[in-house]
């Protein structure tokens, strides 16, 4: 029997804005760099991508870098300081200067590192150098992800009057082909609906493109991306810069590289596959199956006050602990698949100001989302693999600061924690708790669980009533009079 199944299941037995702004107005010349170790430069490793052998890379002493260091322009450095970008995070500073160098990249950094800024001060810095029209593209995989991305190059390309459109599913074609038409510099889009405007939006096209982004890379290709982003390098000029940046490298990204990139430079500031940030603190409590909602309740009730996120596998459980936690009195708010794409920006944009402070979501939030001052993560359910699993935690402990996870592992999870745990490389410790203290909750969560049912029943005989679901979106949906628009047009609404 191995260790895990020998602890004991008595429950009993066992708590854009793009960055936070900072606090001074000036560029600090020393400090601690915002990375998962300050006293110590996180190993990096640069490599010809073609290249068999590796060349072995020794650690800077201490040393300290900033923005200017890399190369980057007074007015781009000067737009960081403003958006509390301190000091440069490690693939920040293994990339840049490469990217500067006009060299295609390969870039593997665990969530949170701070990739976004490390492709947008290059792509900014050359626009500034030589500014034209659709001078860049972003592909990223989801919905949400290419609205942050556009955020940040607004931000960072504020005081050089950047303009960026972004091209998503689930939005009315016109308005973006209006868009479009007006030339931005920066455009920032999900495959399938950037596909359905280059075939069928007259005037469009990215025949002197100078710049193209891959986000989130190895997600493009488990979304099934692959024959479109295989159609839209078809159109893109071969003289180009290109930039890939992925949590994860497998097999799957090799033919997509082949194609896409011309001698890259390998950055990697991983040295796991499934790396987690030194300041995140993660923790599980093992419980009976019964009991996942008292210890949802006690759980958050310990941190109340914090910002914080609960994922769980359904839209159905999101929707129904969300009704719980409000019966409660808590402040939360569902994010999941179902919700209309204007709905769903408005939930975020609420939980980011602050409105809500718990956000009970399904995996559409746990890639890429850059969520500030997110103090917990917490695992209702358990994801069914160690990558989505990095990818929720990735939630919090961003841009250097520290953060806490809780998992909820009960007698059926044992199996999947175990898998998350060897691919971690490390066993994760129990987060202690009372049972007397727990089970205090339990007359009023059994209410507020009626209460759910209650409210969920009344919702679905809403939604069976009449009227349209909002989950697709107004206009024209998918290519005009192209077999297969309307899968185009969803392939970009994540869901867990």
């Amino acid at each position: 029997m191995s260790a895990f199944k020998k602890r004991k299941t008595e429950h009993g037995s066992t708590k854009e804005a793009v960055l936070a702004p900072s606090t001074k107005s000036s560029r600090p010349k020393t400090g601690k760099v915002a990375t998962p170790t300050n006293k110590k430069r996180a190993h990096a490793q640069v490599e010809i991508a073609s290249e068999d052998s590796e060349e072995e890379e020794e650690d800077d002493e201490d040393e300290e870098f900033t923005f200017a260091d890399l190369g980057v322009t007074e007015s781009l450095c000067d737009a960081c300081t403003s958006l509390g970008f301190k000091m440069p995070t490690p693939i920040q500073r293994e990339s840049i200067p490469i990217a500067l160098e006009g060299k295609d990249i390969i870039g593997l950094a665990e969530t949170g590192s701070g990739k976004t800024a490390a492709f947008a001060l290059p792509i900014l810095q050359a626009l500034l150098d030589k500014p034209q029209p659709m001078f860049g593209l972003v592909l990223a995989p989801t919905r949400e992800l290419a609205y942050q991305i556009s955020q940040q190059f607004e931000a960072l390309g504020s005081l050089i009057n950047v303009r960026c459109s972004v091209i998503v599913g689930g939005m009315d074609m016109v308005p973006q082909a209006i868009s479009l038409a007006k030339k931005p510099h920066i455009v920032v889009a999900t495959p399938g609906r950037l596909l359905d405007h280059l075939e069928n939006t007259k005037g469009f096209s990215l025949r002197h493109l100078k710049y193209l982004v891959l986000d989130e890379a190895d997600r493009l290709l488990d979304l099934d991306f692959g024959p479109i982003l295989d159609k839209i390098l078809q159109v893109l000029p071969r003289e180009r810069r290109t930039m890939l940046f992925s949590a994860t490298m497998n097999t799957k990204l090799n033919n997509l590289t082949r194609a896409a990139l011309q001698q890259p430079v390998r950055v990697s500031v991983s040295d796991s596959n499934y790396q987690t940030v030194k300041n995140l603190m993660q923790r599980y409590v093992f419980i009976p199956q019964k009991f996942k909602d008292i210890y949802l309740v006690y759980l958050l009730n310990k941190f109340a006050g914090r910002m914080c996120i609960v994922f769980t596998r359904t839209i159905h459980e999101a929707a129904r602990i969300a009704y719980l936690l409000r019966a409660l009195g808590l402040s939360a708010i569902p994010l999941h698949g179902k919700l209309s794409q204007s709905a769903r920006l408005g939930v975020l944009n609420k939980f980011k100001a602050g409105g809500k402070d718990i956000l009970v979501s399904t995996d559409i939030a746990a890639r890429g989302l850059d969520i500030p001052s997110v103090d917990l993560v917490l695992n209702f359910d358990l994801p069914s693999d160690s990558k989505t699993y990095v990818h929720r935690v990735g939630r919090t402990a961003r841009a250097g600061k520290s953060g806490f996870a809780i998992n909820i592992v009960t007698q059926y999870d044992i199996e999947v924690f175990q898998r998350i745990e060897h691919a971690l490389g490390k066993k994760l410790e129990e987060y202690p708790t009372e049972r007397d203290e727990v089970m205090v909750f339990g007359p009023r969560v059994n209410e507020a669980q009626r209460v759910a049912i209650t409210e969920l029943k009344n919702e679905n005989d809403r939604q069976n009533g009449g009227g349209r679901k909002g989950a697709g979106g107004g206009g024209i949906g998918g290519g005009r009079g192209k077999k297969g628009g309307s899968r185009r047009d969803g392939m970009d609404q994540d869901e867990g």
